[in-house]
């Protein structure tokens, strides 16, 4: 038997300090675990709160992830525009993120959720035997969420690591596609790969002080050129 743990760290990091809350959410008595989720934000004197999450969607493995993007208090969205995200406008049944986000719109306090997309193919159109193919550690994800996060509260976290097993995923997923298309070539998993790929949109994330230092050196190598 095992019994719903939460627990919170704390990272020093120097001017300013980072809370991580990892938790598992409630399957009742919602209303209890958010008082006590924010009552420990503002004793800790929280300023703004970020959550995560994932859905599953048919989009590219190989390219930037669709960040989806709720927030508690109107006056957050113009900031929030620079993080390249996509503002849901999801109506049904709702997550804990989502129920966050209107708890602290109540409280007056900043929560910020971000959804990333992990791909996932539904083959069963197409007569195959494996119905459906998804990544379930998509590190590519974390990763662009990630960025996000510490450009937004300037942690500067090392994020290497993650960005490698991002590309190590993207190479795995490669092979994984050849061989499929090997062992069943009349199925033209390319073909279905590729449609996908023409109906997607990929939106960059480029923080703007990252843009101004890529034209900097664009410029620096001008001059040089002359």
């Amino acid at each position: 038997m095992s019994r719903p743990e939460n627990e919170l760290y704390y990272a020093d990091l120097g001017e300013r300090g980072l809370l991580i809350f990892l938790g598992e959410e409630p399957h009742l008595n919602e209303d209890v675990y958010s008082d006590a989720f924010f009552d420990l934000a503002e004793a800790t004197g929280v300023k703004r709160i970020v959550a995560i999450g994932g859905v599953y969607g048919a989009m590219p493995y190989d390219k930037d992830r669709e960040i989806s993007c709720v927030y508690s208090l109107p006056r957050m969205k113009a900031g929030l525009e620079q993080y390249t995200v996509r503002f849901s406008n999801y109506e049904g049944g709702t997550t804990i993120g989502t129920y966050l986000a209107h708890k602290a719109e109540e409280r007056e306090m900043e929560l910020v959720v971000f959804y990333g997309m992990s791909p996932a193919y539904e083959f069963s159109q197409l007569g195959i035997t494996l119905q459906s193919m998804r990544v379930e550690e998509d590190y590519k994800a974390w990763y662009d969420i990630m960025r996000r996060i510490d450009h937004m509260f300037g942690t500067g976290l090392n994020l290497s690591d993650l960005g490698t097993r991002a590309l190590e995923l993207v190479d795995a997923w490669d092979e994984k596609i050849e061989e499929l298309e090997k062992a069943k070539p009349d199925l033209h998993i390319h073909t279905y790969l590729e449609r996908i790929a023409d109906e997607f949109e990929e939106r960059a994330f480029i923080p703007l002080d990252d843009a101004w230092n890529e034209l900097g050196d664009l410029l620096d190598g001008m001059d040089e050129s002359e």
